[in-house]
């Protein structure tokens, strides 16, 4: 390791960056370095802008990864070398106002009881019935489980905040089966190594062979189990304050938003081609 990439380790350790951001934002610097051929401290803002074009134009990234490349650029420039380069050209993409796809509770109740592995079964199931995050789901133990209040601790939310969610009396039931039948010790969802997480990658993988044995078309993925919780909580009448609690929304903006996909907010309006005194079926329609 080079002593710049160490230093740049040890600004984000000392912030208190998860070690997911740590390692993305290492990759990143790293990848810019690598198309120049040259080390990241002797390239400045023109080569950014260039880097930036190549990567909306060539590579043809997501929004996500132009992001997460733009808030390393950021922190290296501004923190780890001190360097006073205008953040406005180091610019985020405009932000996208895609509404998020929402799974029906019969598409959620065929999701969750696809899978034939107990574990697999398990992590969908608390993934919905109380609304984490992948991150947040990847680092839970066995001592987050509060049974006797009924809360779930999440212990690494985003932005290491900490918060509890619920905690079904079926996903209990649940859990106590799968601790029954796997006896995990210390994280709740051990990956082969026992001493580490299961990765985030398997989760995705196990939530898309459910979606295809669910025989379910839509483009699932484990959010949208996050997306299923918080919209069918909104439809069921809970406030937007609760859920945003439970969610570990910074703003309650971001859970405004779930305002415009559930259900009840379109069915509780009339159109107003229903006050019209018309028929508009043809006479042999």
């Amino acid at each position: 390791m080079t002593p710049l990439r160490q230093r740049m380790l040890e600004d984000l350790q000392i912030r208190r960056y998860s070690p997911t951001t740590i390692r993305i934002y290492l990759r990143a610097i790293a990848e810019f370095a690598q198309h120049f051929g040259k080390a990241p401290d002797r390239l400045g803002a023109e080569h950014i802008r260039q880097y930036q074009l190549f990567l909306i134009k060539e590579k043809k990234v997501s929004r996500s990864t132009f992001i997460q490349m733009v808030c390393a650029l950021r922190f290296f420039y501004s923190q780890t070398l001190n360097r006073k380069i205008s953040l406005e050209r180091i610019p985020f993409p405009r932000r996208e106002r895609k509404l998020p796809l929402i799974l029906s509770r019969e598409e959620v109740k065929a999701l969750l009881e696809a899978p034939s592995d107990l574990r697999h079964r398990t992590l969908l199931a608390i993934l919905y019935g109380c609304g984490l995050r992948v991150s947040e789901l990847t680092e839970l133990k066995v001592s987050d489980i509060d049974s006797a209040r009924k809360v779930l601790r999440v212990r690494h939310g985003k932005g290491r905040k900490e918060r509890q969610t619920l905690l079904p009396h079926k996903l209990l039931e649940l859990l106590r089966c799968y601790w029954r039948n796997q006896r995990p010790a210390d994280w709740l969802f051990p990956s082969t190594d026992s001493t580490r997480p299961i990765s985030p990658k398997a989760v995705y993988l196990t939530c898309r062979k459910a979606a295809q044995r669910a025989g379910i078309s839509k483009p699932i993925h484990p959010h949208s189990l996050r997306h299923a919780f918080a919209t069918h909580l909104l439809e069921a009448g809970v406030n937007l304050r609760t859920i945003q609690i439970l969610l570990g929304h910074a703003n309650l903006e971001t859970t405004a938003r779930y305002l415009h996909v559930a259900d009840v907010a379109v069915r509780s309006t009339a159109s107003p081609l229903d006050s019209l005194d018309l028929d508009l079926i043809p006479p042999h329609g």
